[in-house]
């Protein structure tokens, strides 16, 4: 091919050509559909015998509603089992999902001070500036010291506690 470019008059006339052929096809088709249509119904659904007294016509017309329901019936039944196939096959999707598991990315190990934390947390309206370290208590340890005489007198107290038992166990 050359290296030239086509001209935009000789482009639209390629494309109103391919557009003329594309419309005659589609015309073609609908004259194709509408013949195998009505090819069918020749074929499957004869001309009713409309000649004949009104008991005639009117078994024609019984039958014919006969064969409707019978139609609606398949039909309904035909819809039951699609709706439980398609939630059949809904719910085999889940498990799948489920079973295969949503994989979770490798969290990182990030350094953030508490204020970054709580704005984080918090969100980007709510700057809270704490020094947390100020906040704490320090906290003496204080030594208890017992007196020696309670340290003696550890005979009494159970002696004590066996008189309650006694006196639960007697009431």
């Amino acid at each position: 091919m050359s290296d030239k470019k086509m001209t935009s008059s000789r482009r639209h006339h390629l494309k109103s050509l391919i557009l003329q052929v594309a419309a005659t096809w589609l015309e073609k088709e609908k004259k194709d559909l509408i013949a195998s249509k009505e090819a069918y119904m020749a074929e499957n659904c004869p001309a009713p015998n409309l000649s004949g007294d009104q008991a005639a016509l009117m078994e024609t017309c019984k039958k014919l509603h006969a064969l409707i329901d019978k139609a609606d019936e398949e039909r309904y039944d035909l819809e039951a089992k699609v709706g439980k196939a398609d939630k059949e096959i809904e719910d085999l999707k889940i498990k799948v999902v489920d079973l295969a598991g949503v994989k979770k990315p490798a969290l990182k190990k990030v350094r953030m001070s508490a204020d970054a934390m709580l704005k984080a947390l918090l969100g980007s309206k709510h700057t809270v500036n704490l020094d947390l370290r100020a906040n704490l208590k320090q906290v003496k340890k204080e030594v208890k010291e017992e007196p020696t005489e309670a340290v003696g007198d550890w005979r009494k107290n159970i002696e004590d506690k066996a008189d309650r038992k006694k006196m639960f166990e007697t009431a």
